[in-house]
């Protein structure tokens, strides 16, 4: 079974992947990871922190020679932002303890910090955090709960990437929707699509579109409010058989809605358009099915987003996910003091106005993972020779 566990903190010295479960052999392109962690950085509306890092992966352990040997596989991003917060984040005791506030380089500027937090943020884990962990200080939650967490699971999509292309498969992900200002989904290609959104700093494909929602970052920015919106991710026509009716916890759409909803701000999840389906009749919604025996079993529409009880069907996959508002902000909400329980604004922490083009590449990372993990569950394989055997008897099988 492919796995993987992520380490690491915001502000500490780096954040960590170990995947486990990768066949032997397969060929690890490293440009094909560093473009992903690249990507995850950029976006109009983003913050200071993209200004600080520069990521790229550096892999310790698994493989050799530039293929993987089926071992696990370590990959590691350095925090540039560590030198400046060693003090603070020290995995060792508190070498000053009597101070409570350090003065760091921030964005480029000196800047004092408190070295302990006691004001959580709404929309954060900060006060649930600490009170499940029994913690006096929100600095042990918010630097884990960060979503500097996902660059990790970017350099993993990155890795799984390389394993899927085996397959020809291939994913991407595009906004179509930013706070209140919508954009279509368009009706073309994958090849067309990451054409269009290629030069986009919103990667949106409607232009006329991507300027609206970049004056209203800008408006929204000066405000000191964040903004949310809908990311849709795409793949090529994917194998039948991914996933299974069988058990709830093997139909794929179950796996995928839990990945894609575990990323940080993600709260909603729909495959193909499926709240628009649900206020429709069924002749309006089901893809009828068709045949020829040059092509085989295919279907003129893909209302269903490319799965159907809970397993692949054979057309390209469709998810579109919905990011929350980003909760840190410049104009900070009401909390409480969680020592002197005394009203207070939420302390800032460094933000974005808004990281919806990021958040669609974590989203294409997550779901890298579960199309490898559903591979290797169908096809099996301890070398990607053998991986490979398994797919092409299959579709043999099958045409």
């Amino acid at each position: 079974m492919l796995t993987f566990k992520t380490a690491g903190e915001s502000h500490g010295k780096g954040v960590m992947a170990i995947v486990d479960g990768l066949p032997a052999g397969v060929k690890v392109d490293f440009a094909r990871i560093n473009e992903k962690l690249a990507r995850r950085q950029q976006g109009y509306g983003r913050g200071g922190r993209m200004k600080i890092e520069t990521d790229r992966v550096e892999v310790f352990s698994g493989l050799r020679h530039g293929k993987t040997i089926g071992s696990p596989v370590g990959l590691l991003i350095h925090n540039k932002d560590w030198e400046n917060w060693q003090g603070v984040m020290s995995v060792d005791k508190d070498t000053n303890p009597t101070e409570k506030e350090v003065v760091i380089k921030k964005d480029g500027r000196i800047r004092k910090i408190d070295k302990e937090v006691t004001r959580p943020r709404p929309g954060h884990a900060d006060l649930a955090g600490v009170l499940k962990y029994q913690q006096d200080d929100i600095r042990n939650i918010l630097e884990r709960a960060s979503a500097r967490e996902t660059a990790a699971r970017t350099a993993v999509g990155g890795l799984l990437d390389n394993f899927l292309h085996y397959f020809d498969i291939e994913i991407i992900s595009h906004v179509i929707q930013l706070g209140e200002i919508e954009s279509c989904s368009p009706e073309v290609g994958l090849a067309e699509l990451k054409a269009g959104i290629r030069d986009s700093e919103l990667a949106c494909y409607d232009q006329d579109k991507e300027r609206e929602m970049k004056e209203y970052i800008d408006r929204i920015k000066e405000k000191g409010d964040s903004l949310g919106g809908v990311v849709e991710l795409r793949t090529s026509p994917l194998p039948v058989g991914l996933g299974s009716h069988v058990q709830w916890d093997r139909r794929l759409d179950g796996e995928l809605a839990q990945a894609i909803l575990s990323i940080p701000a993600v709260k909603g999840v729909e495959i193909g358009p499926a709240f628009e389906n649900s206020s429709r009749t069924g002749h309006d919604v089901h893809d009828e099915i068709f045949y020829q025996p040059d092509k085989g079993y295919y279907r003129k529409t893909n209302r269903a987003g490319g799965l159907e009880g809970g397993i692949t069907n054979g057309e390209p996959l469709i998810i579109r996910m919905a990011m929350k508002p980003i909760p840190t902000l410049y104009r900070p909400l009401r909390s409480v003091d969680i020592k002197t329980k005394e009203p207070f604004t939420a302390s800032i922490e460094r933000s974005d106005v808004t990281a919806l083009p990021a958040a669609g590449v974590v989203g294409e990372a997550m779901l890298a993972f579960i199309l490898a993990r559903a591979m290797l569950v169908k096809f099996g394989g301890d070398s990607i020779r053998e991986t490979i055997n398994n797919y092409r008897g299959y579709l043999e099988m099958i045409d």
